[in-house]
């Protein structure tokens, strides 16, 4: 709640204590000292923890963070993270209720990772961040794998200059064609494995547009379920296609 950068603002932190009726006993103080001495003054005014997590909950109200969700994410991980070790945490509605004990700093970082910190954690491609990271941190499962697919097709068209999109960009910019040289040359080319690697990658990414990004492009949005887990590998492949396509080389058959 006190970080300085995603934390609460100075009048955010003094209009909650008021509204609470909890002392702010150091107004003047930096926002991490501030909070820990109206907290350990509200615990030893009243011998519990409630005033703490009344404060949390009214910090974490949604309705407050309807145009920053992203924020909400991020404060909620950090939260849980500490939260953790006893027992509790923040749930989507912005709540404090029981969750699982953490007893080391893996368990509750383990208890408190989000999508978004498990993608950095897995080292995910830029790429792939760049392109939905706001949907993984509103929790948009459905259109973070939508932008995320995208993203390879948007990199084929300015890489290659090819236009169009779906399997006909996928064949324009990586087909090993007629010729046998591709535009976009994923390796060397010069043996039949190479060769069946450059197919399979170009299959690979016209097996992600079929799968996922036109049934999501056309479905409606309710008639569309995606689990953590399924988001986490879908985003991990488009990862690692982002990769071969960074080893990538536009040949002399060129556009």
């Amino acid at each position: 709640m006190g970080d300085t950068d995603n934390g609460l603002t100075g009048r955010e932190i003094g209009d909650l204590l008021a509204r609470l009726r909890m002392q702010d006993p150091t107004p003047g103080a930096t926002k991490r000292i501030r909070l820990t001495e109206a907290f350990v003054l509200a615990q030893n005014r009243f011998g519990n923890p409630k005033r703490i997590i009344t404060f949390i909950v009214a910090a974490m109200e949604p309705v407050q963070y309807r145009g920053q969700p992203d924020l909400f994410t991020l404060r909620q991980d950090r939260l849980n993270e500490h939260l953790a070790f006893v027992g509790l945490r923040v749930n989507d509605k912005g709540i404090v209720v029981r969750g699982a004990k953490a007893q080391t700093l893996d368990e509750a970082s383990r208890v408190a990772t989000s999508i978004r910190d498990e993608l950095l954690r897995r080292k995910t491609h830029p790429e792939v961040l760049r392109y939905c990271s706001v949907e993984v941190l509103k929790k948009a499962h459905f259109h973070a794998c939508l932008e995320a697919v995208k993203s390879i097709f948007e990199r084929l068209r300015k890489t290659t200059g090819a236009q169009g999109d779906g399997a006909a960009l996928v064949d324009a910019a990586l087909a090993l064609g007629k010729t046998g040289v591709p535009v976009l040359a994923i390796n060397e080319l010069g043996t039949q494995t190479e060769r069946d690697e450059q197919t399979g990658v170009a299959n690979l990414i016209k097996g992600l547009g079929g799968l996922y990004r036109n049934p999501t492009a056309h479905d409606p949005r309710l008639n569309r379920s995606m689990n953590d887990d399924e988001l986490l590998e879908v985003l991990t492949l488009v990862s690692m296609v982002h990769r071969r396509l960074d080893c990538a080389r536009i040949t002399d058959g060129g556009l």
